[in-house]
């Protein structure tokens, strides 16, 4: 299916009934006893991850049989492809799995470029979708569009002094990016008004995007989390970059206001 046969209103509407469906089932089982699929020194892996993501992938395929799904959990068709969604289900597991309600679910439309190549490589996202189930809040952008909360227009912010700026830090999921990451966090937490670590990347891009965050970096994070996130920061009117790293799938990222982005790169 090419990009001109997808609607992105319909895109839309079926992203946040997606998104939607994933949440119910994380509320529903937010107090109950949590089956572990994988446990590594720093992440956890739930049955509700696979769980969520087939949610998802039977309203998508419903509307949009024929676009593929790159997902966290498994992936659907054949995802090069002049279109594909790309899916979080569960992001923020860890939180979760510990009874903090601070998750979201994410969705991307992705569609080839048709020249060039960008950070994600042939494709540019021109959808995003990210929901909290816990605080009911659903940001969605189209590029090219407003970013929106609950419907609501929302900007980035626009403090351009590092020494009045809310910075969130990721760390990642292996010792390699943890020790890439930890002379930053040293560097900011002195820098910076304050800092801020919350356990799911998909909020914090949502937070750059809204002006709850001025800023957000991470040094190895996946294409799922960031995907979503991504396209909604720059349709707020910040500032989103981000490049491969050279030895693995992962990527390093900045997301923040546009005034303070220029500040940012020596501290990562």
């Amino acid at each position: 299916m090419s990009m001109s046969e997808v609607k992105l209103d319909r895109a839309l509407e079926c992203s946040v009934d997606a998104v939607r469906a994933a949440g119910r089932l994380l509320r529903r089982h937010m107090r109950g006893a949590k089956a572990v699929k994988l446990a590594t020194a720093h992440d956890i892996k739930l049955e509700l991850d696979v769980q969520c993501q087939s949610k998802i992938e039977a309203v998508l395929r419903r509307a949009f049989p024929n676009v593929p799904i790159l997902g966290e959990e498994k992936s659907v068709g054949d995802l090069t492809g002049p279109v594909r969604w790309v899916v979080d289900p569960l992001d923020g597991t860890v939180n979760y799995a510990h009874g903090i309600p601070h998750v979201c679910v994410q969705i991307a439309l992705q569609q080839r470029m048709r020249r060039g190549r960008g950070p994600f490589g042939a494709y540019e996202t021109v959808l995003g979708v990210i929901y909290d189930p816990f605080q009911d809040e659903l940001w969605t952008a189209v590029r090219g569009e407003p970013a929106r909360l609950n419907g609501e227009p929302v900007r980035a912010s626009t403090r351009g002094a590092i020494s009045e700026a809310v910075v969130s830090v990721g760390f990642g999921k292996s010792e390699k990016f943890l020790d890439a990451i930890l002379p930053c966090f040293v560097q900011l937490a002195r820098a910076a008004r304050k800092i801020r670590t919350m356990g799911s990347a998909g909020l914090g891009l949502a937070y750059v995007a809204c002006g709850r965050f001025d800023a957000y970096i991470e040094r190895g994070i996946s294409l799922w989390d960031l995907a979503a996130g991504g396209v909604i920061v720059e349709c707020a009117g910040g500032k989103f970059w981000c490049r491969k790293n050279p030895d693995d799938e992962s990527f390093r990222m900045i997301a923040s206001s546009k005034a303070l982005f220029d500040q940012l790169p020596r501290f990562c």
